[in-house]
């Protein structure tokens, strides 16, 4: 099966060509308007030739399946609340599929990379926010409204969720504010590496924050695996620092036998468009 497959984000759509394989690779800016993304989408499509047998979307949003729109809201505005998986597959002439990024990301991994021996397996995205995707005998659960895996919206601890305090980028803002020096995240884990105090117990911090939430995970929704993903999934130490934490906390409550394997993703920067590919095999399965 070939397809064409599509990654909308909020600075660029990447794309390329899904033959069992992810070849022909590449991206261009995210267009200001619908009729501009429409038409940007159509021509590489089209470039793809004759053969492409439908085409594949990763999106930001809560993406409604069941009424072919994209619910919520994101950083490309023009793509929700429409008609877009019609509007799209009139325009190809192909047939058109669409689940939302962290979920794209969620199933590359279940199907293919770090969870493909796993039964239930939780995904948990950690970039500029939190996100992630769940699934329950290998299927993805969206859930009712559609929120399943929205772990930054938790609050491990205080009032602010895990998306506004559990993230690199939240850290590095910390360490900034404190020192009156601005650093970035991968500055943040150099400092650390270097001997800095304060930036050791930032990120100490923030590893006890997601495990935390690693922990209200496990004992509600209790995943044999949790894959860790986003560019914070590149540290070495993240998957045992985790999981050293996370024993600690099922320990301190007796339960320790519920213990999840932790460990981090596969894919990276092609997570969404190979998820996109699989799942619009797994909705065409004959």
């Amino acid at each position: 099966m070939k397809l064409a497959v599509f990654d909308i984000g909020g600075s660029f759509v990447k794309y390329g060509l899904w033959d069992g394989e992810l070849r022909q690779t590449s991206k261009f800016p995210t267009p200001k308007s619908y009729e501009e993304m429409q038409a940007e989408l159509t021509k590489v499509v089209k470039s793809f030739g004759p053969e492409i047998e439908g085409v594949a979307f990763s999106a930001p949003g809560a993406v409604n399946v069941a009424e072919r729109r994209i619910d919520g809201i994101s950083a490309v505005p023009y793509i929700h609340h429409r008609p877009i998986f019609d509007e799209l597959a009139a325009s190809f002439g192909l047939p058109v599929t669409m689940e939302n990024d962290a979920n794209c990301a969620g199933i590359a991994e279940v199907q293919i990379g770090a969870g493909r021996q796993a039964e239930n397996a939780v995904f948990v995205v950690i970039g500029t926010g939190v996100g992630g995707a769940i699934f329950i005998d290998r299927k993805l659960y969206k859930a009712s409204h559609l929120f399943g895996g929205e772990f930054g919206l938790m609050k491990p601890r205080g009032e602010k969720t895990l998306s506004q305090q559990g993230t690199a980028v939240k850290a590095a803002e910390r360490y900034s504010e404190i020192k009156g020096e601005a650093v970035d995240g991968q500055q943040l884990f150099a400092l650390q590496e270097e001997g800095d105090v304060l930036a050791d117990l930032i990120i100490n911090e923030l590893y006890d924050q997601i495990a935390l939430t690693l922990y209200n995970i496990q004992v509600s929704i209790d995943p044999d695996t949790i894959i860790l993903g986003g560019g914070i999934s590149a540290r070495p130490e993240l998957a045992t620092a985790l999981s050293n934490r996370l024993h600690k906390l099922l320990a301190e409550e007796g339960v320790a036998e519920i213990m999840p394997k932790v460990t981090t993703c596969e894919f990276q920067n092609d997570a969404n468009l190979l998820g996109a590919a699989l799942n619009f095999e797994l909705l065409h399965q004959k």
